[in-house]
């Protein structure tokens, strides 16, 4: 898959070093992966949700942070559309992604 931006994820790695490896993980994870719908992305985490809207939401390092991706399979691409501690997911109004 090609994951769209790793300066946004770097620049949460920057804010919360503390992330890196889990953040990196998924990144990378991701990226070597080839997924075609919702039940592939289940193999490689199966905490993920479907939230709509093409939009599925990834809990990471032991649910500390949320990452919130669009994910077009046909084009085998992965939007990030928020980054955050699980804090900062409570307030997110997804229909606002």
């Amino acid at each position: 898959m090609v994951v769209i931006s790793k300066r946004v994820l770097k620049q949460f790695i920057e804010k919360y070093p503390k992330s890196a490896e889990s953040m990196l993980r998924w990144y990378f994870l991701c990226k070597e992966s080839d997924w075609s719908c919702f039940a592939d992305i289940k193999e490689t985490f199966p905490a993920t949700d479907a939230v709509g809207n093409d939009l599925y939401v990834f809990d990471i390092g032991g649910n500390k942070y949320r990452i919130i991706a669009r994910i077009l399979f046909s084009a085998r691409t992965v939007f990030l559309r928020f980054i955050g501690t699980h804090a900062e997911y409570d307030k997110v109004k997804l229909s606002n992604l």
